[in-house]
């Protein structure tokens, strides 16, 4: 057996290979393995968030990803008597390089994730599956089974699963997976039609439900998503079901044709009862699951990644206290089970059956409708929660505010916005950065070198100037992920070096 691994990376979809590109980063010893042949070349998920652009930045891929999508996407609602524009991410989003919804198909960002790597020099382990584990000691053996049905044993001081709902981790740890099957069955396709406005998000709200068609444009123009009408046999997906569905669903004349991909599916809403469980750690759709309503799946499990990777490398560094590990469960728990009740009311609105709720859905949504895209306010804030730029953790243990923390400005816990622009690709990892405000001449360099003396090589600093998002002298610690850890205003660093000490020690001589 070789040398234990830092990390045996479990699952190659996006989540997966955000982790890998972070470990790498760090100069972590890693392994990524995948039971499939093959990389996804169905479209799968569809969108990519503002802030897993953001989150993606430091890595060089997102320019790449905004290349090969579409971030001027509109959306059309089909309604009763009317078809409602409505332009998306349009306001409330002006802290950010990526200011849109950009429609990429999870096949592409996969493949850019991918090549990334490759650049790197890791290659993903495809047809290689975890068949087994086994704590031994320190570490954990890990049994891989390759696809010639040869077996290998690894070792690894942990292991993360981003094997999807039916991980093998998860249930190799131990770990419960807790939440209810909807009812509903779902049909998906990605086809040709004729008869939609081009470059647009159609969606038709009908009493029996609501029926989509999100623009692609690889492997096919349309991906279309309906649920089955409630009553009919479940006989396999044709096309010529998904023209009765769609001629009961719309009046518009839409002819469907050429199918590169049909299934159906049902959903459901899931969470792992833990994040971790001793040397094994849950990401993505291994942690949680729910509807797509509003994109969120596949951005949640890369930044769930982006969140876990940093922490694993800097302790397996012995950089950091094995206690910066437990921060992970404590920050992504809260944002998979807010996710989890956003998607579930979201879902809820658009498919009950509820006789109050239909009658909202098809009766109060076309005349509230135009009033709701006037009321600026709120739908900022929509697309505020829906972009995830409003993810924080403010209530971590890894979150602290200094003194008289400013009250303007973001907040420990906070993401660091993009203002003044570039501020973020200025300030982009690896490691800490520190940020320093105000007028240069106030930042002692031997004050400095005292709060940074023995991590100076994992800190990096910041003299900002006037040119920040705050409005007066600040130092302020930013993680690795892009979110504040410590904030304080004036010049004293006591509670820095106190910060410092509990999360980022002096190394040793």
């Amino acid at each position: 057996m070789t040398a234990p691994l830092d990390v045996l990376v479990v699952g190659a979809g996006p989540t997966g290979l955000a982790l890998a590109a972070q470990l790498r980063t760090y100069g972590t010893t890693f392994r990524i393995v995948d039971r499939s042949l093959d990389r996804a070349y169905e479209s799968r998920a569809l969108a990519i968030q503002p802030r897993t652009l953001e989150a993606l930045a430091p890595f060089g891929v997102s320019d790449e990803l905004v290349a090969r999508g579409n971030p001027a996407m509109q959306l059309r609602m089909h309604l009763r008597h009317r078809v409602v524009p409505m332009r998306l991410f349009d306001i409330g989003l002006t802290d950010t390089a990526y200011p849109f919804l950009l429609f990429l198909s999870q096949a592409e960002t996969e493949s850019v994730l991918a090549e990334h790597l490759r650049g790197q020099g890791v290659d993903v382990e495809r047809g290689t599956e975890l068949d087994r584990v086994e704590r031994t000691g320190s570490t954990v053996t890990c049994w891989l089974r390759h696809g010639d049905g040869t077996e290998e044993a690894v070792e690894a001081t942990y292991v993360v699963g981003c094997d999807g709902a039916h991980s093998t981790v998860r249930a190799q740890a131990g770990i419960g997976f807790e939440g209810y099957a909807y009812p509903q069955t779902f049909l998906l396709a990605d086809l040709e039609v004729d008869g939609l406005e081009p470059g647009a998000v159609h969606t038709y709200m009908t009493g029996a439900g609501m029926l989509f068609f999100f623009p692609l444009g690889s492997p096919a123009t349309w991906r279309m998503l309906a649920m089955r009408t409630p009553g009919t046999p479940d006989t396999e997906v044709d096309l010529r079901l998904l023209q009765e569905i769609t001629d009961r669903y719309t009046s518009d004349r839409l002819e469907l044709r050429d199918p590169v991909w049909m299934t159906d599916f049902r959903l459901h809403n899931r969470g792992a009862a833990h994040y971790r469980s001793g040397p094994f750690f849950l990401a993505g759709d291994a942690a949680h699951i729910h509807s797509p309503a509003g994109a969120q799946g596949m951005n949640t499990g890369i930044q769930d990644a982006l969140n876990l990777g940093w922490k694993l490398a800097l302790v397996r560094r012995g950089r950091a206290p094995e206690e910066l590990l437990e921060t992970y469960e404590a920050e992504r728990a809260l944002v998979g089970s807010s996710v989890r009740r956003f998607t579930d009311r979201a879902f809820t609105i658009g498919t009950s059956h509820n006789p109050v709720i239909r009658f909202a859905r098809t009766r109060l949504a076309p005349r509230l409708a135009p009033l709701a895209l006037r009321a600026t306010g709120p739908r900022g804030r929509v697309f505020r929660t829906v972009s995830e730029l409003g993810i924080h953790y403010r209530r971590s243990p890894a979150t602290t505010a200094g003194p008289r923390t400013p009250r303007r400005g973001p907040r420990p816990g906070d993401r660091l916005p993009d203002l003044p622009r570039g501020l973020q690709a200025r300030t982009a990892g690896p490691g800490w950065q520190l940020l320093l405000t105000g007028p240069p001449a106030i930042w002692s360099d031997e004050r400095l070198a005292a709060a940074l003396r023995g991590r100076d090589d994992l800190i990096s600093v910041h003299r900002l100037g006037g040119q920040s998002p705050w409005p007066n002298a600040v130092h302020a610690l930013l993680r690795p992920d892009g979110y504040l850890g410590y904030v304080a205003a004036g010049t004293h660093m006591e509670g820095l070096r106190d910060y410092l000490e509990r999360w980022l020690p002096a190394r040793r001589s």
